[in-house]
């Protein structure tokens, strides 16, 4: 029988399994030192997530809450993320940011990046969140960096001329692109450093009440 993927939130004994993920999804540019990991979960433990088939871990979401008029279109993901330690959250404001979302690449297409994407709606649900933005990669415009802008080649994948498993995927989870935050990651050589912005809204936010978060688990 298929295993199916549930979500729960990360506690301190996954951040070695979570970083053996990332550095194996990213050899090139690295995974968070543990460090920025334990960071992470002190500063905002709700917002970080883990994928597990039965008692292994196979992915992981992180995210914080911020202000997204500090940010906008021009951003870097060191300023966002604080150089991933997160102390830009703000318990305060209105915007999940979606820092990461990673499977292990043994593990792939079992429905790992949906259960997170679905449990990051979840958290944004229960926190009366106004929307969750992110910045995610497009590792196919290296391919075509030399005859267009990365502008063109999201529009070029929204229409269906082009591939790119990042966005698409997005779009799938009903996420709506929002324009493209130019060196983003500079590190991120198949991205040229450039990163999609995308924006899924809260279709059971409450403005008129505020945001909360609960000092104990979400999920």
């Amino acid at each position: 029988m298929r295993k199916v993927p549930y979500v729960r939130h990360m506690q301190a004994e996954d951040l070695h399994r979570v970083k053996e993920i990332q550095d194996a999804v990213y050899p090139d540019i690295g995974g968070w030192r543990m460090e920025q990991l334990e960071s992470q979960l002190r500063v905002f433990p709700q917002g970080q997530l883990v994928a597990c088939l039965g008692d292994k871990v196979v992915g992981a979401a992180s995210s914080l809450i911020v202000k997204w008029d500090t940010y906008g279109t021009e951003h870097s993901y060191k300023e966002v993320t604080a150089g991933g330690f997160f102390t830009t959250h703000d318990p305060t404001a209105r915007t999940l940011y979606g820092a990461e979302v990673f499977a292990d690449p043994r593990s792939r297409r079992l429905g790992i990046g949906r259960a997170l994407y679905q449990a990051r709606r979840r958290v944004s649900r229960a926190l009366n969140l106004r929307r969750i933005m992110s910045c995610g990669r497009m590792p196919n415009y290296h391919h075509v960096a030399d005859r267009m802008s990365p502008e063109e080649f999201a529009a070029r994948v929204i229409w269906g001329d082009l591939e790119d498993p990042v966005l698409m995927f997005q779009m799938s989870e009903g996420f709506h692109w929002c324009g493209v935050v130019r060196d983003y990651l500079p590190s991120d050589a198949e991205s040229c450093g450039h990163a999609n912005i995308i924006v899924w809204l809260n279709d059971r936010y409450r403005k008129d009440q505020p945001t909360v978060v609960p000092k104990g688990p979400i999920l």
